[in-house]
């Protein structure tokens, strides 16, 4: 490795660490993580689930997020009902051959979802067509829904609540949207059962 090399590894992580510090002194953007987890398990205390949804690297954070809900993160417990829209293959293409790609997430969360149920749907650029409809379905069916974004929000901002990472630069969103997914689960876990146990 050149001394070049090291510096530019130094520069990439010096970048993700400046983007999480701001994170880390956001009050409001906290805030709203702890309060998307006392819905979360409102949601589940009353028979719904958590949804996630989102394209490409989101894609990928969705099933991740949704496999530590119904698997376990940090401690061996019971599942919490969790799902990643658009897993079905044949789904999908149905779904985009009958009703074009921009319906994939909204017509099966129209299909599946419940009015106890939360939303999160996750754009870096909140501008994902295919988001924005399903945050339009969310709507029209009274789910709450709570997107996780980029610095602006993009056409996300209007449509509903966001938890907005405060950077332009998508690899960096993508590496504080998942700090903030391992940071939700671990609050729902611990919520979901100390509640649990003070029965």
């Amino acid at each position: 490795m050149t001394a070049q090399d090291l510096d530019s590894l130094r520069a990439e992580i010096a970048a993700s660490i400046a983007v999480k510090q701001l994170v880390l002194a956001d009050d409001a953007l906290l805030q709203q993580v702890s309060e998307l987890a006392h819905a979360c398990v409102a949601a589940l205390r009353a028979g719904g689930k958590i949804i996630f949804a989102g394209n490409g690297g989101s894609f990928a954070d969705a099933q991740h997020l949704s496999a530590e809900f119904t698997s376990r993160f940090m401690v061996d417990r019971v599942p919490l009902a969790s799902l990643a829209l658009s897993t079905n293959n044949s789904a999908i293409s149905a779904i985009a051959n009958d009703y074009g790609y921009k319906q994939i997430f909204a017509r099966e969360l129209q299909g599946i979802a419940h009015p106890a149920d939360v939303f999160v749907p996750i754009s870096t650029s909140g501008n994902s067509a295919n988001i924005l409809e399903a945050v339009k379905k969310a709507n029209e069916i009274h789910i709450a829904t709570v997107a996780w974004t980029g610095q602006t929000g993009g056409k996300l901002a209007p449509m509903c609540e966001c938890i907005r990472i405060p950077s332009k630069d998508t690899a960096r969103i993508q590496e504080c949207h998942i700090l903030i997914g391992h940071i939700l689960c671990g609050l729902v876990e611990q919520l979901y059962f100390s509640e649990e146990h003070a029965k």
